[in-house]
C-alpha cells in the first residue's frame, strides 16, 4: 500500500498490518494502542506466535493512514524491518482501540 496515494476525504477504510523485525517486548502494542488513540482510529494489535505484531485499523482514510505511517518506525526500541499492509472491506465493527491477547 502506497501512503502517498490521493486521500479522499470522510473516507473509511480498514487495514490489517503485520509487523516484522524487533517488535515484541520493546512496547509497541501499548505505543500503537496510543498512537491508533490519538488519531481516532480503532481495531486492535496483539503479538503474534512468530515474533511480529499485527494489528487491525479502521478509520478515517487520513488517519488510518498516519497510524501504518507510525508502525514503519515504531517506539525507540523497535527495530521494524517490514509492514505488510493488507485493505479489507471497512465494518466499522470497533468503538475503541484495543491490546489483544
Amino acid at each position: 500500500m502506497n501512503t502517498e496515494e490521493k486521500i479522499i476525504p470522510d473516507k473509511k477504510i480498514r487495514a490489517r498490518a503485520v509487523i516484522a523485525g524487533r517488535v515484541q517486548g520493546v512496547f509497541f502494542r501499548m505505543e500503537t494502542k496510543r498512537a491508533a488513540d490519538h488519531a481516532g482510529v480503532f481495531g486492535w494489535v496483539k503479538n503474534t506466535r512468530d515474533g511480529n505484531v499485527e494489528a487491525l485499523f479502521e478509520g478515517h482514510e487520513k488517519s488510518v493512514k498516519l497510524v501504518l505511517e507510525w508502525c514503519r518506525k515504531g517506539p525507540q526500541l523497535a527495530c521494524v524491518k517490514s509492514v505488510d499492509i493488507k485493505l479489507e472491506d471497512y465494518k466499522g465493527e470497533f468503538k475503541k482501540f484495543e491490546i489483544a491477547y
